[in-house]
C-alpha cells in the first residue's frame, strides 16, 4: 500500500470512528438491535420509529454503558422517533449544511446494532426530489445513497467525509434502503415532539398544484411559480380565512411558496391555532390575507 492509501485509509477510519462517538445502539425490538443518533448533549436521541415496538427501550453508549430511555414521541409519516436518556455530555455530531451537499459526494453509512461502530462507504447519489409517501406525506429534504444499509443501520446517520451528519437512515421509507433524513426534515419534528410529545401539523383544508406566475409577477416577486388553490373545503381554516377557489398561494409567513412541497413544509412546523400571513394572487393582483391554522393529520389535502 502507497504512503496516500495508506494516508486515505487512515483519514477515512479516524472519521468513522469519531463520528461513531456520536452514534448509539437502540434496544427497542425482540429482533436485531437497531441505531440512534445523540441530538443534544442533554441526553435526546433520534433514531427510527419502526425499530421502537416495545415498552422497555434500552439505549447502549460507545463506552458500553447500558441505560433505560424514555420514548417522548414519535412521527410514524417520516419514520422518527425521539427518546431521552438520563445522561448528560454525550457527544452530538454537527450536521453538513444542505445546501453544500454534492451528489457524488463520499458518504459512510454508521450503525451500531453490536458493541462497536459499523460502517458501509457509498456515495451521495440523489438530492431529495418531491416525494409524497403513503398516506399523502411529503417529504421534500432528504437524500439518496448507494450505501449499503447492514441490519441494524436504520436510525444511525449518514455523514459525510469531514464527519458532519449529512441525514438520518432508514430503511422503512423505501424499498430500495439508502434514505436518509436531511436536517430540515428532522429537526422541526424532533423540536415538536419534545415540546408537544407529538407532531402537531397545520391544516388550511385547501387542494394544490403549481401554477406558472404571468410575466410580470415573476419580475414583481423573484419567483416563477406559485400554488393554485384548485378546491376549498367547506368550513375549513382556508375558506373561513377567505380563500377562494382560483387563488394562487405565493408567499406564507414572508416565505416564499413555489410549490405544494414548500407549503407542506411550512405546514409541519408548529402553526397549529396561530394566525398565518398569507400573500395570494387573486384577478392578477396581490392581496394578503390571514388565515388561522387548524390542525391536522397527513392527508393528500393541505
Amino acid at each position: 500500500m502507497t504512503k496516500e492509501l495508506r494516508a486515505m485509509a487512515d483519514a477515512m477510519a479516524a472519521v468513522v470512528e469519531s463520528a461513531g462517538q456520536g452514534v448509539v445502539q437502540v434496544n427497542g425490538r425482540r429482533r436485531i438491535p437497531a441505531s440512534g443518533l445523540v441530538w443534544s448533549a442533554e441526553g435526546v436521541i433520534v433514531t427510527a420509529n419502526h425499530v421502537v415496538r416495545t415498552e422497555d427501550v434500552k439505549v447502549a453508549l460507545p463506552d458500553g454503558d447500558r441505560l433505560n430511555a424514555t420514548l417522548i414521541g414519535r412521527d410514524p409519516a417520516i419514520d422518527l422517533a425521539v427518546l431521552r436518556i438520563d445522561r448528560d455530555g454525550l457527544a452530538a455530531s454537527p450536521w453538513a449544511p444542505e445546501d453544500e451537499l454534492r451528489v457524488g459526494a463520499m458518504v459512510f453509512a454508521l450503525g451500531r446494532p453490536g458493541t462497536t461502530i459499523q460502517a458501509s462507504l457509498g456515495i451521495l447519489s440523489a438530492l431529495g426530489e418531491n416525494w409524497r409517501l403513503h398516506g399523502g406525506a411529503r417529504i421534500s429534504h432528504y437524500v439518496r445513497t448507494d450505501l449499503v444499509m447492514y441490519p441494524g443501520f436504520s436510525g444511525g446517520p449518514t455523514v459525510d467525509a469531514a464527519g458532519r451528519v449529512v441525514g438520518l437512515a432508514t430503511s422503512a421509507l423505501s424499498r430500495d434502503g439508502g434514505i436518509a433524513l436531511t436536517r430540515t426534515t428532522v429537526e422541526p419534528a424532533v423540536e415538536a415532539i419534545l415540546k408537544h410529545g407529538s407532531v402537531r401539523r397545520g391544516y388550511l383544508g385547501v387542494g394544490v398544484q403549481t401554477v406558472q406566475l404571468p410575466p410580470a409577477l415573476r419580475s414583481e416577486l423573484g419567483q416563477e411559480t406559485g400554488v393554485l388553490f384548485n378546491s376549498v373545503t367547506p368550513d375549513s381554516p382556508a375558506e373561513r380565512g377567505g380563500l377562494v377557489v382560483g387563488d394562487i398561494l405565493v408567499n406564507f409567513n414572508d416565505k416564499p411558496i413555489f410549490s405544494p412541497d414548500e407549503l407542506a413544509v411550512v405546514l409541519r412546523s408548529d402553526l397549529t391555532g396561530e394566525e398565518a400571513n398569507l400573500r395570494i394572487v387573486r384577478g392578477g393582483d396581490l392581496q394578503l390575507v390571514t388565515v388561522e391554522v387548524a390542525m391536522g393529520g397527513e392527508r393528500t389535502r393541505q
